[in-house]
């Protein structure tokens, strides 16, 4: 397998654009990766498009990237279309290195892409929603129906809101949340931190939807969601696209001075698992750090799923950034703040750069190329060497369906 690099990028400011489609939307994303670049389009040999909802909010489905590529005038490729849930664009980062490392094409464009608002706000929930086993969310609509009927307490179930008034993955992760609470003795306060910590990272990140200097109280006083998460917890329903140009890296030299390596590209699918397995993220996190020849120590930035703020303290002890348990104790010193030993989320996150689905992981892969590089403005990390994503998709059986880690460096 041959090494390989990253010598372009580009994204949208994500938000929630009405007026604007996915073609609009790829256009800016495509034409900046190759405009970083300093490729034109003809030199493309293939392209993959990780999207996960137009078929549910627009109606497009099949052929999602051909329809948009050729909008661009890309066309005559291979052009592979990935559907991943919530890791869509970050499957097909991977299939685009599998590409390139195995010598089949030279150099590849990887998007990611979503238009996830609608008028109708139950339409993005319903699809949100369909990234788990509908079968089992059935059942447990019956029994929460059933339970609640045999009890007077009221309590949030799927049946009173989740994917109507509310993504049924806030659910999920307030469970998460209150079983991480019992088991760490982490607080409301503590996630409040990590929100705090990332929409002050988004304030200084021209492209995320949201941020702003939040104190915990303000996190606190939002709206609540699903006890214990509030609104500011909860990553927002948004569109964006985000897009990246991989080279063999015996060439990269050819188009820039300051390519950024692929070290490991790991993807991976949730399992049934027997009590004190490891989970999903710890086997891949591990998977990837031995294919790098690197510790979790040796990271400089980090960029992780946040769909909810408890569920980055879970990922900074599942990626080994602390021992177990210790993930509250991480957030109260500051170790993962811009200016911390290890900052992570620098682009905001998903609880303020925003989370459209189909682009959310090459948007992470995005913010590590522009830190290594040394492109990330206000937010740069100082001598960011190393740095990794990850990013889950969809859920089964309480795990993630689809779990992806990248590391690169300079």
């Amino acid at each position: 397998m041959r090494d390989v690099a990253i010598i372009g990028a580009g994204m949208t400011k994500f938000g929630k654009f009405l007026d604007r489609s996915l073609k609009d939307l790829a256009r800016e994303a495509v034409q900046g990766a190759l405009d970083s670049a300093g490729i034109d389009k003809s030199k493309l040999q293939v392209a993959v498009v990780g999207n996960a909802t137009a078929g549910l909010i627009t109606g497009q489905e099949m052929i999602r990237g051909q329809v948009v590529l050729r909008e661009l005038g890309i066309g005559g490729i291979p052009v592979i279309n990935t559907e991943n849930a919530c890791a869509s664009s970050s499957t097909a980062f991977h299939l685009g290195w599998l590409y390139v490392a195995s010598g089949m094409y030279d150099i590849a464009l990887v998007l990611g892409m979503e238009k996830l608002t609608h008028e109708d706000k139950r339409r993005s929930f319903q699809a949100i929603g369909a990234a788990v086993d509908v079968e089992w969310v059935q059942q447990m609509a019956k029994a929460a129906k059933e339970a609640k009927e045999k009890s007077s307490e009221r309590q949030p179930t799927f049946e009173e809101g989740a994917g109507e008034r509310r993504s049924m993955f806030m659910d999920f992760y307030a469970v998460f949340a209150r079983r991480y609470m019992e088991r760490t003795g982490a607080t409301k306060e503590d996630f409040a931190r990590v929100a705090v910590k990332n929409l002050y990272h988004g304030s200084l990140n021209p492209k995320a939807q949201y941020g702003g200097e939040y104190t915990i109280e303000d996190i606190l006083n939002a709206p609540l969601v699903v006890e214990p998460l509030t609104r500011l917890m909860c990553s927002p329903i948004s569109d964006g696209a985000a897009a990246v140009v991989l080279v063999a890296a015996d060439k990269a030299r050819q188009f820039t001075s300051r390519p950024v390596y692929v070290r490991a590209s790991v993807l991976a699918s949730g399992r049934d698992r027997l009590p004190g397995e490891p989970g999903i993220t710890t086997e891949t996190a591990q998977l990837a750090y031995q294919k790098a020849g690197i510790g979790p120590k040796d990271l400089d930035v980090i960029e992780v799923h946040d769909a909810s703020a408890p569920a980055e303290l879970i990922i900074y002890e599942e990626l080994g950034l602390c021992a177990e348990g210790e993930g509250p104790s991480l957030i109260r010193s500051g170790y993962t703040k811009l200016g911390g030993k290890q900052p992570v989320n620098t682009s905001g996150g998903l609880l303020a750069k925003g989370h459209p689905i189909g682009a959310t992981g090459v948007a992470q892969i995005c913010e590590i190329f522009w830190q290594l590089r040394g492109e990330a403005g206000a937010r740069q990390v100082e001598g960011a060497k190393v740095g990794l994503t990850e990013n889950g998709g969809g859920m089964v059986r309480g795990e993630a369906a689809a779990l992806s880690i990248h590391i690169l460096s300079v």
